[in-house]
């Protein structure tokens, strides 16, 4: 079982920048891809980032790509989402999220990774 805690959300200006954490505990962090999606009210769950068990392989939506920089920490049991310029379409709840299996390629499929955070709030005004 791992637990997952994103911290770092928060209300931004467009353009502004914010940082996402999630810190892993439970199991052994080098056995998990790590990935990053965002859900709007209403709609359904988009991905927006992963990194392979060594950070080695990465992913971006398009939609983010250029603006966001996905990293891990494996001493510290930790990923991150530093997000830049960021627009009021990047308002969502952002979900941290763990795939067991240290593959080259992280999974970009939600229902592919096994155990998600609660989620923090991110808001972006224009």
């Amino acid at each position: 079982q791992v637990q997952l805690v994103e911290s770092g959300g928060g209300l931004v200006q467009a353009g502004g920048s914010l940082r996402l954490s999630c810190t892993a505990s439970g199991r052994t962090f080098t056995e998990y891809a790590m990935g990053w999606f965002r859900q709007e009210p209403g709609r359904e769950r988009e991905f927006v980032s992963a990194l392979n068990w060594s950070g080695g392989t990465k992913y971006y939506a398009d939609s983010v790509k250029g603006r966001f920089t996905i990293s891990r920490d494996n001493s510290k049991d930790t990923v991150w989402l530093q997000m830049d310029s960021l627009k009021p379409e990047d308002t969502a709840v952002y979900y941290c999220a763990a795939d067991y299996g240290r593959r080259r390629d992280p999974p970009i499929k939600g229902d592919e990774y096994d155990y998600w955070g609660q989620g923090t709030q991110v808001t972006v005004s224009s």
